[in-house]
């Protein structure tokens, strides 16, 4: 019989945006470079290790799409989807269950 371990994983199938955000960052992801882009998306001065980096992009990527929806004047569109983009991109990077035979 077949079992999966467990790894650590985040769930984004909650997440749904609009359309063409989700469209835009997936766009995106093509010319996306963690080691590159990550410090300044997250604004840090250090790189996060993978996995640490997704729950930090999730908690601000919650934040805008609140200021989106409440229409606020200060919302960011371009900032939103270079949060998603990262976040697809870590995302990607967490391990996958791995079966073994138990």
């Amino acid at each position: 019989m077949l079992h999966a371990l467990p790894a650590p994983t985040v769930d984004l199938s909650h997440v749904t945006r609009p359309r063409l955000l989700v469209r835009a960052a997936r766009f995106g992801l093509e010319g996306y470079s963690r080691k590159r882009d990550l410090k300044r998306v997250l604004r840090c001065a250090e790189l996060p290790r993978p996995g640490t980096a997704l729950p930090m992009l999730m908690a601000e990527e919650e934040i805008l799409d609140q200021a989106r929806r409440d229409g606020e004047a200060t919302y960011n569109v371009a900032r939103h989807i270079e949060i998603l983009i990262a976040m697809m991109a870590e995302a990607r990077l967490l391990p996958r269950p791995i079966l073994s035979a138990i």
